[in-house]
């Protein structure tokens, strides 16, 4: 059994207003160190071992868990150990 982490984020060129909102949010706190918000998802999976596990994953991503026009996605992979 694996744990996948995905993280989906807007691509940079993207104008993201949920992020500004949050940083003027943020300024209007008093945290001005803050320079810029971006927000994402972050989906974990649990999937059995299967053959091209990462090809698989790629595949999830660009073809329903990111909207790759707006979007740029990584992954990580973790084996999960049966305690």
């Amino acid at each position: 059994m694996f744990k996948v982490k995905v993280y989906v984020t807007l691509r940079q060129s993207v104008l993201d207003p949920q992020g500004v909102a949050v940083k003027h949010s943020l300024h209007t706190m008093n945290y001005n160190e803050v320079e810029e918000v971006r927000i994402g998802k972050y989906l974990e999976l649990q999937v059995k071992s299967t053959e091209n596990l990462e090809q698989r994953v790629k595949e999830m991503c660009e073809k329903l868990l990111a909207n790759t026009v707006i979007e740029d996605y990584r992954f990580e992979i973790e084996e999960v150990v049966p305690s």
